[in-house]
């Protein structure tokens, strides 16, 4: 089917053509076929690089030209979000009816916001998470979304992303019944179950652009399904190693699922030296840039230097104790080639789209803190071996298991190569979980008794795939306890939402979250210091995972708790009544802590040394706890506590910044973060007044300062730089750049 033959406006098929997209896919025409540009409901299960995103932008583009409808398109994670928002703004060219270009904006943060500016944009990208915010909050502009695209729709099926999505899709549904819902999904098996909730035709195909060979490596043999064999030169004692690099010197990348985060670094330095061996004298230079770019992208700490050294060999290693702005760069430069071998945990193959020609999976268990190792799923398999191939690229991508045994082989060819996938179940009905939607549909007034709670989850996919009854008795156990910590009340037969109940579904807290904050509001501490509240957040169900202790920690952190005793504003727990709950309590200690570490200013490399947490876990609690100040300071303003007001604001500003009180005013300024607004502060400019009246070249002279930051930061501040001084400066630096380059 080509693309000229379709039932789309002129100026979609020219933008598609223009970017060299002149025919469908098989599936992409199947869902033609389907009625999906007719309006109907579709899921479309097909592997990935498939085509999926193609039929989304045909949608989507046929609503905003032809119907004057508003699209949402909802993505799992933020990284992904960001990926969409780029492929969609090739369609801003195109102009409306009405004269106007076609607008695409994107919104994955801020829970306690309805976002108005939203209404001035056709197709919005956003997460699960930001969705359902935007429905508690009520936001006007949601009721002109006339096509909703759900993507990685078999998430439905992961415990703590999967409600989230799957009430979202119900509230939609139940407000605009006439709504198109378009749902993406890999392969599944009970793709029609998941059709019929959603009462929409499916279309599933195992069809790739590029052919997929599925093996077992043992030893130094692979064995493929389609039971051809292949030889790997032996090189290391490491068959994983020894594929990667029989993948690099045939022109290839390779993409390596390890277990750990431990296991994915280890091998990543194993396999960097032979790697290094094998690049050119232009892509060591290239790679030279990206170590650079990877040393400034943040604070240097032992990480970012080890994941420097292995760039610089053409190897990095991807997991989720990485910061974000190192994730982006290894990310970017693996799309572009540079890096050859990627090493990674299997929770990559569910996030951003990173193709190899070869996709190794050293472990087929995973390792999760608190139970353990467990053998993968057939569906996550199958999202890791489905990154096998670079479209353009590949005529054949492979995807390998390893096996020590040829006993194991024939297991894994088994469970994993010739299996299918598992079915997709709901996991709503966990009290945990919802625990916080409960409290949402009657806070935005989508039901208002009991029966109509009742009614609105019935239209769930675990009504549909058991039946409402199954959690009725979950829903009435939530239903009281909002009750009894008065976040909902109940008068002649209707339910409604009190201001603290309303509150806490704004600010898209869990509520044992916020009773918890409540009942610390309540309290008189013996002192109330940073500590206090930095504990209070971490004493949340929303503060997880914590930071957990280490059994060489537990000592030192009951100490420090002791010490500090009087300044909790939870009851500690008796060490010998309660061991579990002890223990938990000094992982809370542990993350407050932490946080303490980081508004005191301490190195990310002296807080990753003292409480073995990594770049990307340091992050998460920091936005975290963030996020929780933030709400205990909207509840403190709620219930009139002006005592504890002043020292969250402060607080929550300090743990974004990560600096002292006294570096607050010079942290606000634009290119002035943590360590830059010490040494300004250090050099004698303590307050914006004394920056507007320095002179231009004592800041340009100072560390990590610079003339293009100095004379940003000289703006910012209503500083005046005469333009001869500035001519100047500039001139020094071309000649200072020149002699560089010449050197």
């Amino acid at each position: 089917m080509k693309i000229a033959e379709l039932p789309v406006p002129e100026s979609v098929k020219a933008v598609l053509i223009r970017n060299s997209v002149v025919e469908l896919y098989p599936p992409q025409a199947e869902a033609v076929k389907a009625g999906v540009l007719e309006g109907r409901n579709l899921v479309l299960a097909s592997p990935t690089a498939s085509g999926k995103t193609l039929i989304a932008e045909l949608c989507a583009l046929k609503h905003v030209l032809e119907k004057e409808g508003k699209v949402v398109y909802l993505s799992p994670l933020r990284a992904l979000a960001s990926e969409k928002y780029e492929e969609f703004r090739k369609y801003s060219v195109i102009t409306k009816p009405d004269g106007k270009r076609v607008s695409i904006g994107i919104s994955t943060g801020d829970y306690d916001s309805s976002d108005p500016w939203l209404e001035r944009y056709d197709i919005i990208v956003s997460t699960n998470e930001k969705m359902d915010s935007l429905l508690r909050h009520k936001a006007k502009w949601m009721d002109e979304i006339s096509l909703v695209i759900a993507d990685e729709v078999h998430l439905l099926n992961e415990a703590e992303r999967g409600p989230t999505l799957e009430v979202v899709l119900a509230r939609l549904m139940q407000t605009n019944p006439e709504i198109q819902i378009l749902a993406l999904s890999a392969t599944i098996n009970n793709v029609e179950e998941i059709a019929g909730w959603l009462k929409a035709e499916y279309v599933t195909t195992e069809w790739r652009p590029i052919v997929l060979k599925e093996g077992i490596l043992l030893h130094n043999e692979i064995q493929f399904k389609d039971g051809d064999a292949k030889k790997i030169e032996k090189e290391t004692g490491n068959p994983a190693i020894n594929l990667a690099l029989n993948t690099v010197k045939t022109g290839g990348q390779a993409l390596i699922f390890a277990s750990t985060r431990k296991n994915a670094v280890t091998i990543a330095k194993k396999v960097a030296a032979k790697i290094e061996q094998a690049l050119s004298k232009t892509m060591k230079r290239a790679l030279e840039r990206e170590a650079e770019r990877i040393l400034a992208a943040s604070e240097k700490t032992s990480i970012s230097e080890l994941l420097a050294e292995l760039v610089k060999c053409g190897v990095a290693f991807h997991h989720a104790g990485l910061g974000g702005a190192h994730r982006k760069i290894i990310e970017d430069a693996f799309r572009e080639g540079k890096i050859k071998v990627l090493t990674a945990t299997p929770t990559l193959a569910f996030g951003v789209n990173l193709p190899a020609r070869t996709v190794i999976i050293q472990d087929y268990r995973r390792y999760e803190p608190g139970y353990g190792y467990y053998p993968i799923s057939v569906l996550e398999y199958k999202q890791m071996s489905g990154r096998a191939g670079r479209p353009k690229y590949d005529k054949i991508g492979e995807a390998i298991l390893i096996a020590k045994t040829a006993d194991e082989a024939d297991y894994l060819m088994e469970s994993y190569v010739l299996a299918k996938p598992e079915r997709v179940w709901s996991r709503l009905a966990v009290e945990r979980i919802l625990r916080s939607h409960v409290l949402a549909t009657i806070a935005a007034d989508s039901a208002h008794t009991e029966y109509g709670v009742y009614d609105f989850f019935s239209k769930t996919f675990y009504a549909f795939q058991y039946d409402v009854g199954a959690i009725k008795h979950i829903i009435a156990r939530i239903l009281k306890y909002l009750y009894d910590e008065e976040m909902i009340d109940a008068s002649g037969g209707n339910i409604h939402a009190t201001k603290f109940g309303k509150r806490v579904s704004e600010l898209y807290i869990d509520p044992v979250s916020a009773v918890v904050i409540r009942n610390a509001l309540r309290q008189k501490p013996a002192f109330l210091t940073e500590l206090s509240l930095l504990h209070m957040v971490a004493h949340t169900p929303d503060m997880r995972p914590l930071l957990r202790p280490y059994s060489s920690e537990l000592d030192k952190l009951a100490v420090f708790m002791e010490e500090h005793r009087d300044e909790f504003l939870v009851p500690v727990p008796n060490e010998w009544e309660d061991r579990i709950n002890y223990e938990n309590f000094l992982g809370e200690v542990k993350t407050a802590m932490t946080l303490k570490a980081w508004i005191e200013e301490k190195s990310e490399d002296e807080i990753i040394e003292r409480f073995h947490v990594q770049p990307g876990d340091l992050y998460r609690t920091i936005e975290s706890a963030k996020w929780l100040l933030y709400a205990t300071n909207e509840l403190a303003v709620l219930f009139g506590n002006n005592e504890v007001q002043p020292l969250t604001l402060e607080l929550m500003e300090r743990v974004e910044k990560g600096v002292k009180k006294e570096l607050l005013p010079i942290v606000k300024l634009e290119g002035v973060g943590r360590i830059r607004g010490r040494i300004l502060y250090n050099a004698g400019y303590k307050t914006r007044e004394d920056i507007k009246h320095a002179k231009i070249e004592d800041l340009m002279n100072l560390p990590l300062i610079g003339p293009k930051l100095a004379k940003k930061i000289k703006s910012q501040v209503g500083g005046f730089v005469k333009k001869d001084a500035w001519e100047k400066i500039e001139k020094g630096e071309e000649w200072r750049q020149k002699a560089l380059t010449e050197y």
